[in-house]
């Protein structure tokens, strides 16, 4: 069956289920192209011509079903505009006590405004939100879902060992201080280390009248060695992926 994108983006829930959906298509995409769970866990969608996998619940494989669950409660979270810094999932190959050795890690950063939610990381490049058609909201989306695909098939394996978490940052104003998500649970521990150097990189991003969308992944240098360099340019707007200096932002996440 196909995703089908909405004629127009009005309101507020028209741009949070696209969001959604969005959010459920780079992280589909993102674990089905790395080998993480197994094609039993996938479904087949179409957006265009384009075709994309789509996780869902397999009782042969629990793991799939856990990030189902976790998405869930992110979108419970994000309804009730509780979510703050990066909805952000690992991949790590060991653990131990509080400390996790990530190989790689994938942000998606909420902000809200009074017109709807948004999700960017802080982009210095502002335009009128006004003139964001669904066209231009398309174009985008099938752009990032392309980007990822590549990024995704030219970065190394990962370890036969690794495993996969996802943490959500909130709002503590606003945010219940009994609240969790479904399939969470209040996180007690936030040491992360990369075993080696780790590369930031700008996958993509999808503007609506709504919000902003973009997609950043954090992996160890070494795991790029693969990589097209033709797909990997400092600086520029209009490059397939662009690589990140580690600022402030990116320290402290």
């Amino acid at each position: 069956s196909a995703v089908v994108f909405p004629n127009k983006i009005a309101t507020e829930q028209q741009s949070l289920m696209l969001v959604k959906r969005l959010l459920a298509v780079a992280v589909s995409c993102i674990t089905y192209l790395r080998g993480i769970f197994p094609e039993s866990a996938y479904g087949t969608r179409y957006i265009d011509d384009v075709c994309v996998k789509i996780l869902r619940e397999d009782k042969s494989c629990p793991g799939s079903t856990q990030l189902v669950k976790w998405m869930l409660g992110c979108y419970d979270a994000l309804q009730k505009k509780y979510v703050s810094l990066p909805v952000s999932f690992y991949l790590f190959n060991s653990y131990w006590i509080c400390l996790q050795t990530i190989t790689e890690c994938y942000h998606f950063k909420f902000k809200y405004t009074h017109n709807g939610p948004l999700l960017d990381f802080s982009s210095k490049n502002k335009r009128n939100d006004s003139t964001i058609t669904c066209a231009d909201t398309k174009k985008a989306s099938i752009l990032l879902i392309r980007k990822i695909y590549v990024l995704m098939q030219n970065l190394s394996p990962l370890p036969n060992d690794v495993c996969l978490t996802m943490k959500l940052f909130y709002y503590d104003e606003v945010t219940p201080s009994d609240y969790q998500p479904p399939g969470f649970k209040e996180g007690e521990c936030d040491g992360m280390i990369f075993e080696g150097e780790p590369m930031y990189l700008n996958v993509g991003e999808v503007p609506t009248p709504f919000h902003m969308l973009k997609v950043k992944v954090t992996t160890e240098k070494q795991r790029m060695e693969n990589v097209d360099k033709s797909i990997l340019k400092h600086g520029g707007t209009n490059v397939p992926l662009q690589v990140l200096r580690v600022d402030k932002e990116d320290a402290e996440e």
